[in-house]
């Protein structure tokens, strides 16, 4: 028997699935990660006028983490509190917005669809400029078989950490006193650490290592799910963790590298090769067997392949919850 409050938790992933699906993050609203973001910007700031030397930049890094990390997820247990407080039907609605807005899977398929269409009437130069608003390489020289790549890797990369990795910290949440938008935000606040501080380049190397570190581990576990779930959704499990196994150690990630390749194998695609960032050159491992080119249906199936995992992923949430008591 599923209890009164594991339903209501459950509720609020679906919810959370549904409002991502259907509206995403609606223009000129306020999102948390941009508050989570201003906040990096202006600690990590003071901080790097604070300190200078590599041992107590590293020591600020482990505070500049931990205070983001664990203090969104105090302000979001702290805003879910109070709407329950005020009535359970508006803690509903409260935490169910804030654990769509940890999910970016609407906002994926937009940016995706937003170069596709583009370059479906063969308008290169838009879908250049479009493609040049959601990823860092140069785009400016970007063939069309380019700008393909582009998309897929940006699809199957932002898949684990934008959709599936905070969805398994809501599934998570859901069975704990936290409950699931805690767990999403503060994973969310983990992962715009990471993007913000966490380069390998001054003046973020020693600042920024503790998150990007943290960040790393927090979604090994999920993106290994997530390398599983895209195995058995495509019907060869064998042959997608042989082709991962094999190509995925040799990205310097270790989850996006992993991401990439799950969808590479499963679609018969090749990701990897040579990049530009502002002109130099970079070239990353391949991945998967180019058994056809990257193709906008490809792309389609990608997305697919995604909203089927969480499905699945929900499924299994609700499976767990009739069978086990809680």
């Amino acid at each position: 028997m599923v209890s009164i409050d594991i339903t209501y938790s459950l509720a609020i992933l679906a919810i959370a699935l549904l409002l991502d699906y259907l509206i995403g993050d609606p223009w000129n609203w306020i999102h948390p990660v941009q508050v989570i973001g201003k906040w990096i910007e202006r600690l990590s700031k003071l901080l790097l006028n604070r300190f200078h030397q590599p041992l107590t930049l590293k020591i600020a890094g482990i505070f500049l983490g931990l205070s983001t990390i664990v203090g969104t997820g105090l302000v979001v247990w702290g805003i879910v509190y109070w709407a329950r407080w005020i009535h359970p039907f508006f803690g509903l609605g409260v935490e169910s917005i804030l654990v769509a807005s940890g999910l970016a899977g609407r906002s994926l398929r937009d940016a995706a669809y937003d170069v596709l269409g583009p370059l479906s009437t063969k308008n290169l130069d838009m879908a250049r400029d479009k493609m040049a608003l959601y990823v860092g390489r140069d785009t400016q020289q970007l063939g069309e078989a380019g700008i393909l790549r582009a998309v897929m890797e940006t699809v199957s990369e932002n898949a684990t950490d934008g959709v599936l990795a905070p969805f398994w910290f809501a599934m998570v949440g859901a069975f704990l006193p936290t409950g699931s938008a805690t767990l999403v935000l503060g994973y969310k606040a983990a992962s715009t650490l990471d993007s913000m501080v966490g380069y390998k380049t001054p003046p973020f190397k020693e600042l920024g290592w503790f998150s990007a570190k943290f960040e790393d581990g927090l979604t090994w576990l999920p993106c290994r799910l997530v390398v599983a779930t895209i195995s058995v959704l495509s019907g060869k499990p064998r042959q997608v963790w042989h082709i991962c196994r094999r190509d995925a150690p040799q990205d310097p990630s270790p989850n996006a590298g992993w991401s990439e390749c799950a969808y590479a194998a499963a679609l018969g695609v090749q990701l990897g090769g040579i990049n530009y960032y502002q002109g130099q050159k970079k070239e990353k491992p391949l991945l998967g067997d180019r058994l056809q080119d990257i193709s906008p249906d490809s792309i389609d199936k990608a997305l697919s392949l995604t909203r089927w995992s969480l499905l699945l992923w929900m499924g299994l949430t609700i499976a767990i919850a009739s069978v086990v008591p809680f």
